[in-house]
């Protein structure tokens, strides 16, 4: 938690919770470096992977209302991007639920069309009717 503090982070879990706040997208090509604060407002710094800081350039915005939604505040007012090279995350596998016998009177059985479509949706039915 030092190292959050010594970076400027207070809250640790911007850092810790980054690709759920900005997504999987913006995360895989920027991570939270430092964020420091002035007389103009926090400013949040970025590594971003090279050649991405153009096209994060454009996002600054909707990334500043995604992070001060998540912190609840008006936290970050700029956002500024140092090119580097990022970390890989490991990719936090989902787990699968236990799914449920598809009921012989379920609505997804009566679909007549693509079979894909068919199997998703037969698959979603089981997803709703298996136990939590």
């Amino acid at each position: 938690m030092a190292a959050f503090a010594r970076a400027g982070f207070a809250d640790a879990s911007l850092v810790l919770r980054w690709s759920e706040i900005v997504g999987p997208e913006v995360a895989r090509l920027a991570q939270p470096l430092r964020f420091g604060t002035g007389p103009l407002g926090g400013t949040l710094t970025l590594r971003a992977a090279p050649g991405a800081a153009l096209f994060l350039a454009h996002e600054k915005r909707s990334l500043a209302e995604r992070i001060n939604a998540y912190l609840g505040r008006q936290a970050v007012a700029q956002i500024r991007y140092v090119q580097g090279a990022i970390a890989a995350r490991p990719v936090q596998k989902s787990v699968e639920k236990k799914r449920g016998p598809l009921p012989a009177n379920d609505p997804a059985r009566a679909l007549r069309g693509p079979d894909g479509l068919k199997q998703a949706l037969e698959a979603l039915a089981r997803r709703r009717n298996s136990p939590s």
